[in-house]
């Protein structure tokens, strides 16, 4: 019962963290506008994303503009494309795995198969927190290092923005979730004793029943 409390858990902790990777991985907001010195005061803000970079207007409207060449990319943005892309198969992957060794579901049969697949369904998530995990770190360490360049200008400084707090958040939910499922063990149905029944005595046709006659005298 507690093994299969921690596989529901840990697989709505991971299902949640894989939506989150997916949202993440399609948001535009991975590098904000910084407003510093002469850029204080503006009409517009710039979002860039790994798909597309975004100018919202201080009236409200928002013109997005699609990465023309991968090529013309940034070493990190080419990255950090592919390990989201690969995070978000991996989620759907662990998803399918640990659906198929569930204890509520009837796909394996096997008790201690099926723990197994759990387990490595756990794994799966883990790598998908992993995968998702650098392109963050890597994007944010970029950013702070930019920001605090002196020869960058102030009109190519960007901050973190929204779309990597949530995939931080998500890769937590992620490793959580993975670990839970990783703790899983088979359900053990034997008890710690056994119970041991004598045999019934059979009755005769006299009514006396099945006993020694040396019980009489």
């Amino acid at each position: 019962m507690v093994s299969a409390g921690l596989e529901i858990l840990g697989l709505g902790l991971c299902v949640i963290g894989s939506l989150l990777v997916m949202m993440v991985c399609g948001l535009p907001m991975w590098k904000v506008t910084a407003f510093i010195e002469a850029n204080i005061v503006v009409a517009q803000t710039i979002w860039d994303g790994l798909w597309m970079s975004c100018v919202v207007q201080s009236t409200g409207q928002m013109q997005c503009k699609v990465h023309d060449s991968v090529l013309a990319l940034g070493h990190d943005l080419q990255a950090a494309r592919a390990l989201t892309v690969i995070s978000c198969v991996f989620g759907v992957l662990g998803l399918m795995v640990v659906i198929a060794g569930a204890q509520c579901t009837n796909c394996i049969s096997a008790e201690n198969v099926k723990t197994r697949v759990v387990n490595a369904g756990g794994v799966i998530y883990i790598t998908s927190g992993l995968f998702v995990l650098v392109p963050l770190c890597w994007m944010a360490n970029n950013i702070i290092s930019d920001f605090y360049n002196p020869q960058v200008p102030a009109s190519k400084k960007r901050e973190i923005g929204a779309a990597l707090y949530i995939g931080w958040a998500a890769t937590a939910l992620l490793l959580i979730g993975g670990a839970l499922l990783c703790c899983s063990c088979p359900s053990n149905g034997n008890s710690g004793y056994s119970a041991k029944y004598a045999p019934t005595k059979r009755a005769t046709p006299n009514g006396t029943g099945d006993y020694d006659k040396r019980n009489y005298v």
